[in-house]
């Protein structure tokens, strides 16, 4: 339909590179951080999806949570400049695919809800809630790109709406 699908972190090796028009391989947060502050300066029309692998790999299933506190305040720092770099058409969403508590005694993957941050120039800040599932993230991107209804999940592109494509 005319969107790139760019991969960031390990996302080429999750989705055996399907489904991507290009992806830059990165091996820990700062690098990842750093591709994504660079990819804001190319003029495309699509998705950036980035992981950055610190967080499960280093600090979670380590149940390092001194680590883990200071990869967030780093990466807290680096997203200032990620977000003064997006246009008023960027959207960030911010979110994990599961939660590895630190400071628990097992090194298993250990919540059921994660964070959704979602960051839009211009946009006042709203609760999203507590989401029924990751097809809501799905569901908006579909929507904002107009190339939904997604069949499954709900949007908060409303939230968005001036944000198109």
């Amino acid at each position: 339909r005319g969107f790139e699908v760019y991969g960031i972190g390990k996302i080429d090796d999750i989705f055996a590179n399907r489904g991507l028009t290009g992806s830059n391989h990165t091996t820990d947060n700062a690098a990842t951080l750093q591709a994504i502050l660079e990819r804001t300066a190319v003029d495309f029309r699509g998705l950036v999806f980035a992981n950055c692998i610190d967080f499960d790999m280093l600090y979670g299933h380590r149940n390092d949570y001194r680590g883990f506190a200071q990869a967030l305040e780093r990466v807290d720092a680096e997203l200032l400049k990620i977000r003064q770099a997006l246009t008023p058409r960027d959207l960030m969403i911010i979110t994990a695919d599961h939660g590895v508590d630190p400071t628990t005694p097992s090194t298993d993957h250990s919540r059921e809800h994660v964070p959704l941050l979602a960051y839009c120039s211009g946009v006042p800040g709203v609760n999203l809630g507590t989401r029924n599932s990751f097809s809501d993230i799905a569901a908006t991107i579909m929507e904002l790109f107009g190339v939904g209804p997604w069949p499954v999940g709900e949007s908060f592109a409303n939230v968005f709406q001036h944000h198109k494509g």
